[in-house]
């Protein structure tokens, strides 16, 4: 079953269940049966988000989006986690003020639709275990998995309601306490994907390492701004200056630099490879580096400057996909 499809599945679920706890929820006078339906109205939204995600991914480069819709399951992750982060600062707020005024609940009907509710989401949720990994599927997974672990809170301080006849406050105590670790869980997805859109390193890769394999490979001097990034799940992004040997023809440096490239791909699976081969390095008369990136005083977006480059083989890039 295609990832798509077990969205659609989930969403038609989520859908579902959110209509049964509303109307039994006011029914049986809940705070947790509530609770837990708006957390599936959030997830309602969120695996839409996901399927339109995955959807836009495979999409094909445009003239305005040269690199793609990849990192649309990226931008979803995001909304994803701000999503539950709301939906638990709402569920909190609720329940310290039933903490404070405890209401009768009917414990029979929360147990019966909280059941299935838990049922219905952690069976999407293991749909979408362990098929691939994708940060915006495992988005919608978290989505899932934490409205399961709220729906089995909420059934459990139902049964001892249920046992003792009273303990009313046990209903939107245990809704607290899952909305905190939810909560967790939504901070540590956001800056994951803060990371992916600010550009950061891989958490897989690193810019020494690189560099080392890079310098390692015979014809090269040396290698200076090296950037490494990831613009989807699975699809990283490399671009470096390379100083070459011997002041090599126009053939012999496309060559190191296609050998340069290909062990990028095959030892460290960047797709995406771009290097300015040079054949001394970039500096300005002051010894600055005139390839970092400067910023101006006064908001102006940042400018990257290049001088003082060699000759040669200066200029031709290898780019991979």
């Amino acid at each position: 079953m295609t990832v798509d499809r077990r969205l659609r599945l989930a969403l038609v679920a989520n859908v579902a269940i959110v209509v049964l706890q509303v109307v039994f929820g006011i029914a049986a006078r809940s705070l947790g049966l509530l609770a837990d339906a708006g957390h599936n109205l959030v997830d309602v939204a969120g695996v839409a988000l996901a399927l339109v995600a995955v959807r836009m991914a495979r999409r094909p480069p445009d003239a305005r989006r040269s690199f793609g819709y990849h990192r649309s399951p990226v931008l979803a992750a995001q909304a994803n986690a701000a999503l539950v982060l709301v939906a638990t600062g709402i569920l909190g707020y609720e329940a310290v003020r039933r903490l404070l005024h405890p209401n009768p609940v009917d414990a029979g009907i929360v147990i019966v639709v909280a059941l299935l509710g838990a049922a219905v989401n952690a069976g999407a949720a293991l749909a979408l275990t362990g098929h691939g990994g994708d940060i915006n599927q495992r988005a919608a997974m978290l989505h899932l998995a934490g409205d399961a672990a709220v729906s089995l809170g909420v059934v459990a301080a139902a049964v001892v309601i249920r046992i003792v006849g009273g303990a009313y406050w046990l209903d939107p105590a245990v809704s607290l306490v899952v909305g905190v670790v939810i909560g967790r869980q939504a901070v540590r997805l956001l800056r994951e994907t803060a990371d992916v859109l600010l550009e950061s390193v891989p958490e897989s890769l690193s810019n020494g390492v690189l560099a080392e394999a890079i310098q390692a490979v015979p014809g090269i001097d040396e290698v200076h701004d090296l950037h490494v990034w990831t613009l989807g799940h699975g699809l990283h992004a490399l671009s470096a200056h390379v100083v070459l040997t011997d002041h090599p023809n126009l053939e012999e440096a496309q060559a190191t630099v296609n050998v340069v490239r290909r062990h990028l791909t095959d030892a460290f699976g960047i797709t995406h490879v771009t290097l300015e081969a040079e054949c001394e390095t970039c500096l300005d008369p002051d010894g600055a580096d005139p390839c970092a990136m400067t910023f101006t005083v006064g908001g102006a977006l940042p400018t990257v400057a290049h001088g003082g480059h060699g000759h040669g083989a200066h200029g031709h890039g290898g780019h991979g996909h």
